[in-house]
């Protein structure tokens, strides 16, 4: 059950109207979306593979290593040698846009602020041609485990992994690029099927945190360098107020990201972000994309 506390923020945030549609957007059941592991394979094998045992799939419009796999479930793909040997990973549609969006190329050192469990950055990896040298951090002992090991099996060779608390990396260190996909109260996800560990301190506490870890990103960050801020909730609290806080007392300017880029379901965000609504494809989401001057 969504808790009362949250339509109320909804509704503060988006009006009465578009809070119902977030809320309809948590009841939907999602088809699982997968990304194609260019490290290892390319999307026709993977397109073909999956028809030879009965699995159909979808493109999207905005990104050819995605895939939408109607009919299947997680654990029927997790069996197939593809998921096995790291030719696929398992991967929402919402949170592939974020590593697009930092667009990694070859040569440029990267830092993965919080990467746990992998998926954002090996994705990183594979979009730079395995040619970007990227730090991965988490700082829990058992998310950091599973981190490893997605790392490996997705054969992302040059990561390099740190098992710290990224607030606490020496200032010493520069990047010419920053992924910080913020741990957050996870309020575009939410499903009334499962148990919702949803509370308003849990939503203060994240946004404290958030806002910590992007003035961390803000100072490892190269002048002229590039970061993209991510959650996957769509409260403003953790979205929006979190930016023009740190912002406004920072080196930081917003980067527009095109409106024309990604063909996806929108809520009003500060212009220039992006905020994904929840349906039956997406899961609600935001990113900002910053210059250090």
């Amino acid at each position: 059950m969504i808790p009362q506390f949250l339509n109320r923020f909804l509704e503060r945030d988006y009006g009465k109207v578009l809070a119902e549609e977030i809320l309809r957007g948590y009841s939907v059941r999602r088809p699982v979306t997968l990304r194609v592991n260019t490290l290892k394979t390319d999307g026709q094998r993977v397109v073909s593979a999956l028809a030879e045992v009965g699995i159909g799939v979808r493109r999207v419009s905005w990104y050819d290593d995605a895939l939408i796999a109607d009919g299947a479930d997680e654990e029927t793909l997790r069996r197939l040698s593809l998921y096995k040997k790291g030719e696929i990973y398992l991967q929402s549609l919402s949170s592939m846009l974020s590593p697009l969006v930092l667009d990694p190329q070859s040569g440029e050192n990267i830092l993965d602020m919080t990467a746990a469990p992998g998926g954002k950055t090996t994705q990183l990896y594979a979009l730079s041609h395995g040619g970007a040298q990227i730090t991965a951090c988490e700082k829990d002992k058992i998310r950091f485990e599973r981190l490893k090991f997605n790392v490996q099996r997705q054969g992302a060779s040059r990561v390099n992994l740190l098992l710290a608390d990224a607030t606490k990396l020496d200032d010493f260190f520069r990047f010419d690029k920053i992924l910080l996909d913020a741990p957050c109260s996870g309020s575009g996800t939410l499903d009334p099927s499962r148990p919702i560990a949803l509370s308003q301190k849990l939503i203060e506490n994240s946004a404290q945190l958030q806002k910590k870890l992007l003035k961390k990103a803000l100072t490892l960050l190269k002048r002229g360098g590039l970061l993209v801020y991510s959650t996957c909730s769509v409260l403003n609290c953790e979205n929006g107020d979190v930016l023009r806080e740190v912002l406004d007392s920072s080196d930081g300017e917003l980067i527009p990201i095109p409106e024309e880029r990604f063909s996806l379901p929108r809520l009003p965000s500060p212009k220039g972000t992006l905020c994904v609504a929840p349906t039956e494809l997406y899961e609600g989401f935001f990113v900002a994309h910053i210059r250090k001057k």
